[in-house]
């Protein structure tokens, strides 16, 4: 075919790709070094290569195109359905969210109550764990299991609160009565323990008494706890208040030593029962 063109007369034009002519005024004089008709020929094929691939590139595109539009074109219903969606569940759950939001702020006061709850529960058996020294003895042992549960770690705040009530309940009842018996006690300036009759005025006072040496004491919450403090000269009259305790003797008015924790004010009247 290009020997055809060659071979024609001058006065016929042959018209060329433009891009053809572009490369042939480009190769330069390494055009002129080489077979002309061949070269053509080269540059020929080689625009027919790329007009063919871009022309099967273009008709890839165009049907990728019309993929992407109809994807994309699904792909928005889609997103217009799950917003309709969405808005739909948010109306539907909107009471649901309410009240889990109201739920959230009751635990959130419950936990806050709580922690104060349990300041004020520890506050409390500092308090007590004070108190004991000054508790009678007879008490003070009564509550030594309490006392040791209240003292470990691992006691919750539920738990801490039982045992708290039951050391209170536990004073309340003995305040409320007179307890007398029998019971081991170490007396300083005594030498060892004794077994002495003792008889509890509630959480004030309470009176022991030696009946073999026939020695009493008077005994009351003090600055280092609950101390005894001898009262030789009313053995005879704790005695008989024990004895009439127990209902061993008709009961009648028996002066025994007192102690006023605080003094009472002037023209003020005192009643001892």
């Amino acid at each position: 075919m290009l020997r055809e063109l060659h071979d024609m007369k001058p006065s016929r034009r042959v018209l060329l790709p433009s891009g053809l002519c572009l490369w042939i005024l480009c190769a330069g004089p390494g055009l002129r070094a080489a077979d002309p008709i061949e070269s053509l020929e080269k540059a020929a094929q080689e625009w027919v290569r790329v007009r063919a691939e871009t022309v099967r590139l273009e008709s890839d595109w165009g049907v990728q195109k019309e993929l992407l539009a109809s994807a994309a074109s699904a792909l928005a219903e889609r997103a217009q359905a799950g917003e309709e969606k969405r808005d739909n569940l948010k109306a539907k759950t909107a009471a649901d969210r309410t009240a889990l939001a109201e739920l959230q702020a009751k635990n959130q006061a419950a936990a806050e109550a709580m922690q104060a709850t349990d300041a004020r529960l520890k506050e409390l058996q500092a308090r007590l764990v004070r108190l004991r020294p000054s508790l009678p003895p007879r008490l003070s042992e009564a509550l030594e299991l309490p006392y040791r549960t209240l003292a470990e770690e691992k006691t919750g705040p539920s738990e801490r609160m039982q045992v708290i009530m039951t050391i209170l309940n536990r004073c309340v009842q003995f305040n409320r009565a007179v307890t007398s018996g029998e019971e081991v006690l170490t007396i300083d300036g005594e030498p060892g323990s004794k077994s002495l009759a003792v008889i509890y005025w509630g959480l004030s006072h309470g009176y022991a008494l030696d009946r073999i040496t026939g020695r009493a004491w008077m005994g009351a919450p003090g600055p280092a706890g609950w101390q005894w403090t001898a009262h030789p000269e009313a053995a005879r009259a704790v005695a008989a208040l024990i004895a009439i305790r127990n209902d061993k003797t008709e009961p009648e008015f028996i002066a025994v030593p007192a102690r006023l924790a605080h003094p009472a004010a002037p023209n003020a009247t005192i009643t001892q029962p």
